[in-house]
Parts: C-alpha cells; sequence; structure tokens
C-alpha cells in the first residue's frame, strides 16, 4: 500500500487545492470572517480572530491542511483538511468551510471529490466527523454520498461537549468487463 500524501496539489474546473502555509492567514481569515459561515457549527464563534487563530494554528500542525481557491480568481475561498487516524486505521476529511458565495454544491462537491479521488488511492474507506446538531454540513456530507453510521463521538472543544455523528463513504467498486 502506497503512503498518502495528506497535502497534494489537486485541480478541477472550478476549484484548486494545495497545502496550507503559514503566509495564508490573511486570506484565509478573510474567508472565514463571516458569522453565517459559522452558524450551525459547534463553534459558532469561529469567524472571530482569536477563535479561528486556534484553528489556523491545528490546521498549520496536522500536515493534512489545504486552502481551496476558486480557480478564475485565484482567491482562497476556503478550506479542508486530511487526517489519518493511524489507530483505527482510518481516513478523515473535515474542517471544511467555504465562503458563502460558494456554497450550493458545485464547489464543495467538487472540491470533496477530489480529495476523495486522491484519498482512494490509498484507502477503501474515509470518514465524515461532523457535529450532530450541524445539519448544513450533514447534508453536503449527504450530497455527496456519504452513510451516516451508527456510530457517534463525544468531543471537547473549548470546554463543550460535543456529539458528533460520523458518515462515511467507501471507494466506487471497479466493474471489469
Amino acid at each position: 500500500m502506497n503512503a498518502l500524501d495528506l497535502q497534494p496539489h489537486l485541480a478541477g474546473d472550478l476549484i484548486e487545492l494545495r497545502p496550507l502555509a503559514a503566509d495564508d492567514w490573511a486570506a484565509l481569515f478573510a474567508a472565514a470572517s463571516d458569522p453565517k459561515v459559522w452558524e450551525l457549527h459547534p463553534i459558532s464563534e469561529r469567524y472571530k480572530e482569536e477563535v479561528f487563530r486556534e484553528f489556523f494554528r491545528e490546521a498549520l500542525e496536522c500536515k493534512g491542511a489545504l486552502v481551496a481557491l476558486d480557480r478564475k480568481t485565484r482567491k482562497i475561498i476556503g478550506s479542508s483538511r486530511y487526517c489519518w487516524h493511524a489507530v483505527a486505521g482510518e481516513l478523515e476529511i473535515g474542517w471544511t468551510f467555504l465562503e458563502r458565495a460558494y456554497w450550493g454544491g458545485a464547489y464543495n462537491g467538487e472540491m470533496k471529490r477530489l480529495m476523495l479521488g486522491h484519498a482512494f488511492t490509498f484507502t477503501d474507506r474515509v470518514i465524515f466527523r461532523v457535529g450532530a446538531t450541524n445539519v448544513r454540513s450533514r447534508r453536503a456530507v449527504e450530497k455527496i454520498g456519504a452513510v451516516l453510521t451508527a456510530r457517534r463521538e463525544t468531543l471537547t472543544l473549548h470546554g463543550k461537549s460535543i456529539e458528533h455523528v460520523i458518515y462515511e463513504i467507501s471507494r466506487p467498486l471497479m466493474v471489469e468487463s
């Protein structure tokens, strides 16, 4: 089995994903500073600079964070991450957000297709951990074909216990002719 590059450079028609760099702070915070982006998220104050700084620091440290660029304008419009959970042998895609102007499916769908295509060169299954009450994110992963599992996890974020549901998506089976 190959080792998975958690920070690849991926490009589609609408979006380009590249490794997050420290120099991306201002542009990524600009994309994240809209309170509406975070209103359903368990950490709904992530639009605030001091809260987003922690998110950004963690993203740099995880070595799996990608920034999303609009291919036409070259503007940073959001981010996502890969996280390999070695103990469980699972690859997670998450921490995804996009500016509101890019909501509605086409950009997120392409981002996830690019990330899943890359992930499936390494693993047969990817998980998505989503805050149980984050209806927008739950719908987004369902839209790309992820299936809700029976797994639930409670994580402590910023001193709050938050229930998460786990979705998964498996590599499509190749039909031989």
